[in-house]
């Protein structure tokens, strides 16, 4: 639902001005974790009125209030995305940028033991991983190295 982070911001009391409508739709329909530059552009599309400083500040109120998450991926620029409503995790690809959200239960599962296992009860966490994509051979090679 395209205008599903509009209505979390009416719940969450903020004030919903034209632009910032506009905003909140480009960033409900992202499919992507993009930047501020790049929400400005998609929003500008749709609005040529709005400035780059109104998309900077509007998306700093988003994450106070929780509406959204911000992430940083090792490429210089904090990415956004909707405060999921179930966990994952990311795994960037260094060479593209591609984002792919994951979740693996058994991550989940040893990273609580070893909370537990340092004296901890894990309360919260971010798992980003960094990797490259391995061509056919590569991957098959890769995985015999796994299994053996």
């Amino acid at each position: 639902m395209s205008d599903r982070l509009e209505k979390l911001c009416i719940e969450k009391g903020l004030k919903m001005t034209e632009q910032r409508r506009v905003i909140a739709r480009v960033l409900s329909e992202s499919t992507d974790h993009p930047d501020v530059e790049l929400v400005y552009h998609r929003a500008i599309q749709r609005d040529p009125r709005i400035s780059i400083a109104t998309v900077y500040r509007t998306v700093k109120l988003f994450e106070e209030a929780s509406i959204l998450e911000r992430h940083d991926f090792g490429d210089g620029r904090a990415r956004y995305e909707e405060r999921p409503e179930s966990h994952h995790d990311h795994l960037i690809d260094v060479k593209t940028g591609e984002v792919v959200e994951f979740s693996n239960e058994e991550i989940e599962r040893l990273q609580a033991e070893v909370a537990r296992a340092l004296g901890y009860r894990l309360v919260d966490h971010r798992l980003e991983l960094f990797g490259v994509r391995l061509d056919a051979k590569r991957r098959e090679t890769e995985e015999a190295k796994g299994k053996a």
